[in-house]
């Protein structure tokens, strides 16, 4: 199955070869994009596979208005569901603060077109941000990593603009910190 078109419109037909391929093809950027905001490597799977569910149900209202960029927009439009699956599942579960380690196969592939150096520095990065508190570390993915604008925040978080905006500034201090600790004074920039 090559063509990304014909794959959509199968799953809009709940055609069961297509929803296969769509969701193995998929499942590894949901699954990281969850993790991001998941502590729990199962709950970051149960949040992706929410997010599925909510992708399949919605697919035929995807519109992409650039078709040179297709599997681009479509994969930014399931960003955004998944990271609200992902802040969904975080309401439902009263999670215990426990960092647990990223399994290494997520990892494979995760970052395309990286050199190997900057593939470490982000997950160097995405390890320090898992270790954030929950409030700085949600503000943290959907601003800097995902792109939300700090109104979206505030607003799928039920937070002001203000508290989202100071969030980030404390998140984004905390990771110098500790990634200049770990790199021995190399300092890193955080836009």
């Amino acid at each position: 199955m090559d063509n990304i078109l014909d794959i959509i419109d199968g799953c809009s037909r709940n055609d069961p070869k297509c929803q296969k391929w769509f969701y193995e093809h998929y499942f590894g950027f949901g699954l990281m994009t969850a993790f991001r905001y998941l502590h729990f490597y199962e709950k970051a799977v149960d949040a992706t596979n929410d997010a599925f569910v909510k992708i399949f149900k919605n697919l035929k209202n995807f519109q992409n208005r650039d078709p040179l960029n297709y599997e681009k927009m479509l994969m930014g439009w399931m960003k955004r569901i998944i990271v609200n699956s992902s802040i969904d599942f975080l309401r439902r579960e009263s999670l215990a603060e426990e960092f647990i380690p990223i399994p290494e196969e997520i990892w494979e592939g995760s970052v395309s077109g990286q050199t190997p150096d900057r593939q470490l520095m982000f997950k160097e990065l995405i390890m320090q941000v898992k270790k954030l508190s929950p409030a700085y570390r949600t503000v943290f993915n959907m601003h800097v990593i995902d792109g939300f604008s700090h109104y979206e925040i505030a607003k799928a978080l039920g937070i002001s603009v203000g508290t989202s905006k100071s969030n980030l500034s404390k998140a984004k201090v905390q990771l110098q910190k500790a990634m200049v600790k770990d790199y021995k004074g190399t300092v890193l920039c955080l836009t």
